[in-house]
């Protein structure tokens, strides 16, 4: 199976820099549509409902220090890891929201069910390790 990090990967070779932010949601959409399209998870690293929107933290911990990320700044991840239905679903993903600005893809994840399920009974600034899971994903974009 692939990681977090292969997904990365895949995206940045596709998309050239993106912000850090921008790649967060991007890799969150790809696993959500994943789940929805293929009934299965691209990669296993959980999600997190931060303050700005879906986090992988794995990948957060790696680019932490970086604004903007060059595929050069990822030193973990091999997009050949993906199966080729996996490149499809991610192409899918990138053709819908990959134009889109990291604070637009951020205001989108501030309306969906599974970041605002997880993040039930906290104030807009705290800050939180929830989990977005499989299931509240799956069952939301599912009934797109």
């Amino acid at each position: 199976m692939a990681n977090v990090f292969d997904v990365a990967a895949y995206i940045l070779e596709k998309q050239g820099g993106l912000t850090h932010m921008k790649l967060q949601k991007l890799v969150y959409y790809s696993q959500a549509w994943s789940l929805v399209w293929d009934e299965e998870p691209l990669f296993d690293e959980r999600i997190e409902a931060w303050i700005n929107g879906p986090v992988a933290r794995s990948l957060y911990g790696h680019l932490r220090q970086i604004f903007r990320v060059l595929p050069d700044n990822l030193i973990r991840g091999e997009s050949s890891s993906l199966t080729a239905p996996q490149c499809e679903t991610v192409d899918a993903v990138l053709k819908a929201y990959g134009s889109k600005t990291s604070q637009w893809l951020s205001d989108l994840t501030h309306m969906e069910f599974p970041w605002r399920e997880a993040r039930k009974g906290l104030a807009p600034n705290d800050r939180s390790e929830r989990e977005i899971t499989h299931a509240s994903m799956a069952e939301y974009y599912g009934s797109l």
